[in-house]
């Protein structure tokens, strides 16, 4: 028997209880995992406290619940989903879902802040809305998947068919749970395919929960199948699998490699990546500086530092950059770090004692190579895996903390002069994720983001998502898109159809 997670929040911005079976989600029902073990959720960061306390676990899926996912997917392909449930009907029960979802966003939001550590206040703001945003998008979709018609000659008749693949793999990250469980199964269900995911063993809860919002909205048993595993093993038979024809995937390029490896190796699934980056976020002298610098820092603490697409590196035009400092650092300075389910925090703490001890081994690796630290660059209070905003100054191109995503809250600011060399150092990068622009002259802004090499850019703001904007990365930032009707064509194949209507041999 799953077990049963309740937990009670009394807290000064929310207050409600809890109670969800945490067990695998395979056709339809909570199972345990075949071996019967168990993953724990630790509440590392809420209580503030340094050693962490166990708060629920979670049926741990081997490769063998994995098989019994995928022939409950497949069934359900053949059965129930796919070309034989119309696109209207698809459209209406992700709307079902979508009004569950509005139902219960304090309680997803607080689930969010409990498993991953963010202010509840931006979990309830940002995350929660996006999330049921897009899959109020692909809704839309569901019933205008279409091809066409194509002029051959007038005795044939040639179109074409966007046809679901099928069973598609899914594997999501700790940094947005909600959002990224979103992303993903919005254009997979849409277009008709079933779907395997593992979310990220560190962030399960909201993932588990999304499962029995889905049950309850009416989609058929084996639409949808959730395993919690570790990557190692559900991750890597979700990408190995010879029965998956597609497998898409959020996180790290160092993983993303590995993911798409296994892909070749086994039947050369179809992927998707949406991996790393390193974005630089430029400062022309004729911006707006009192909003470049609350863009500049909204960008790059955000989420705790924990965003692929991070503005961690900060390039300021020389006769502006002392006046930038001084009101970024003030800014930075203010930033409240502290106990996500208080109202005014904006950084809570990082998602694990992993995180936090990678990000300050790049801390000390900027300070070996003889960066200069400005602000921060420890630990923020005594417990919790808490660290300070921290600026760099004074650092070469070849630092490990300008060339690395770092994947904390670490930015390093850089001087710069010539906009030629400007460009350059900008696209110096294995990464192409995002970047960002800021100055008041829109032929300078359209210049410069039509010269950097990234999926994205943002003129004078900074991470703004919108559920029909395509996004995805350059180089080592990833394969294909996610979002808008691009995100569509990583779910269907093209079948194209040749009828003869009067062609004799």
């Amino acid at each position: 028997m799953p077990t049963i997670f309740t937990h009670k929040f009394d807290t000064p911005v929310y207050n409600g209880t809890v109670s969800f079976s945490t067990g695998l989600y395979i056709n339809g029902q909570f199972v345990d995992g075949s071996n019967g073990s168990v993953i724990e959720c630790v509440l590392l960061r809420i209580l503030l406290i340094a050693n962490g306390k166990t708060i629920t676990t979670v049926s741990e899926a081997t490769p063998k619940d994995v098989d019994l996912a995928v022939e409950a997917a497949q069934n359900a392909f053949e059965t129930t989903w796919g070309l034989n449930c119309p696109g209207p009907k698809r459209g209406i029960l992700l709307n079902k879902l979508v009004s569950l979802m509005e139902a219960h966003s304090d309680e997803l939001a607080a689930l969010e802040s409990l498993d991953n550590g963010k202010a509840f206040n931006i979990a309830r703001t940002a995350d929660v809305p996006l999330s049921i945003e897009c899959i109020r998008y692909y809704a839309g979709w569901a019933d205008k998947i279409t091809g066409q018609v194509l002029e051959t000659s007038e005795d044939k008749l040639t179109y074409t068919r966007h046809e679901p693949i099928g069973v598609v793999g899914q594997i999501i990250p700790w940094n947005f749970p909600l959002l990224m469980f979103t992303w993903k199964i919005g254009p997979a269900l849409a277009t008709g395919n079933t779907i395997v995911l593992k979310p990220s063993e560190f962030t399960p809860l909201t993932a588990i929960r999304m499962c029995h919002l889905i049950q309850e909205a009416g989609f058929p048993p084996g639409v949808v199948n959730v395993v919690t595993g570790y990557g190692n093993t559900a991750g890597n038979a979700i990408s190995s699998h010879m029965k998956i024809h597609k497998v898409a995937f959020t996180g790290s390029t160092l993983t993303g490699r590995k993911i798409m490896e296994a892909a070749a190796k086994s039947n050369l699934k179809n992927i998707s990546l949406e991996l790393g980056g390193k974005s630089p976020n430029i400062i022309f002298e004729d911006a707006d500086l009192e909003q470049a610098v609350n863009w500049a820092a909204f960008g790059m603490f955000f989420n705790h530092g924990q965003c692929c697409c991070a503005g961690s590196r900060i390039f300021v035009q020389e006769s502006i950059y002392h006046e930038f400092l001084k009101r970024f650092t003030a800014k930075t300075q203010g930033i409240n770090v502290g106990d996500p389910f208080v109202a005014d925090t904006f950084q809570g703490p990082q998602v694990s004692e992993i995180q936090y001890n990678r990000i300050m081994s790049y801390i000390e690796s900027g300070k070996k190579d003889g960066a200069t630290v400005h602000i921060g660059g420890g630990r923020h209070g005594h417990k919790g895996y808490f660290i300070q905003p921290t600026i760099f100054l004074n650092t070469r191109p070849d630092m490990k903390i300008v060339q690395e995503e770092i994947f904390g809250p670490v930015s390093v600011i850089i001087k710069f002069h010539d906009e030629e060399d400007l460009i350059r150092q900008a696209n110096d990068t294995i990464y192409g994720l995002a970047a960002a622009v800021f100055t008041k002259d829109i032929n300078r802004a359209l210049s410069t983001a039509h010269k950097l090499k990234a999926g994205t850019i943002w003129i004078n703001c900074y991470n703004q998502f919108h559920a029909n904007v395509p996004f995805g990365g350059f180089k080592q930032s990833g394969i294909g898109r996610e979002m808008g009707e691009y995100g569509l064509e990583h779910y269907t194949e093209v079948k194209a159809v040749h009828v003869n209507l009067g062609h004799k041999l």
